[in-house]
């Protein structure tokens, strides 16, 4: 009995972070989608890239990258955030949203 549970405890312990992961990432993946789109609202109706950028690092979090690119009428908002924070958050998985919209002459 004990041997199965040295076996089997370890790879339960790895199935919990896979989870717990994946919903973190798919948290983070929402909140920058969600950011970007604001951040795209605030284009439309005219505000400038710095209101832009505040809208959007507020919904996104503190720890966001807000990128603002204008091509002509349009501008793209890209929100990059971790998944994770604290320690974690200079690791390799980041969440990415993105947005357009034609911004007001």
């Amino acid at each position: 009995m004990t041997a199965e549970l040295a076996v089997g405890m370890p790879v339960i312990v790895l199935l919990l972070v896979a989870v717990l992961t994946l919903a973190a990432a798919s948290t983070a993946q929402m909140r920058a989608s969600d950011a970007a789109r604001a951040g795209a609202r605030q284009v439309a109706v005219g505000e400038d890239a710095a209101v832009v950028r505040t809208t959007a690092a507020r919904v996104a979090g503190q720890d966001a990258d807000v990128s603002v690119t204008r091509d002509g009428e349009w501008v793209r908002v890209v929100v990059t955030r971790p998944v994770v924070g604290g320690w974690f958050a200079t690791g390799p998985l980041r969440a990415t949203g993105e947005a357009v919209a034609w911004a007001e002459p």
